[in-house]
């Protein structure tokens, strides 16, 4: 009886911890739940894992009034050593590209238009 009663007050804290563990998972904020109307439409990353890490997003804003772009800025991953997370927003209702390249300027400039451009930074250790 007791080894049962010892197993329990193992078993159950251990329970509720992986219960809060798979909560947080499953609830974790993206850019769609931000006001705006927020969707990630393309992406490109360096092939290089040595030195900074250059992702490239684009990303359309259905809300151009309400949108919060500093938000979503900083849902996007950086990495540390250099690296940079660069975001071109584009209006919905607009053409917008929907492959980018790693090399500049990243899209047409001629046929697409970027309504804010931002920029993460990682820290240099």
């Amino acid at each position: 009886m007791k080894k049962n009663k010892r197993l329990w007050l193992l078993v159950i804290p251990i329970l509720v911890l992986l219960g809060f563990i798979l909560k947080d998972s499953f609830n974790q904020k993206s850019i769609e739940d931000l006001p705006g109307g927020f969707k990630e439409v393309a992406f490109v990353r360096n092939e290089q894992n040595k030195g900074g890490i250059i992702r490239i997003y684009a990303v359309t804003v259905g809300d151009l009034l309400n949108a919060d772009y500093s938000a979503c800025l900083d849902l996007m991953p950086v990495n540390d050593y250099g690296s940079t997370t660069t975001v071109y927003f584009f209006d919905r209702s607009a053409p917008y590209p929907t492959s980018l390249s790693i090399d500049t300027p990243h899209f047409d400039t001629t046929k697409y238009k970027a309504i804010q451009i931002s920029k993460k930074y990682g820290k240099k250790k």
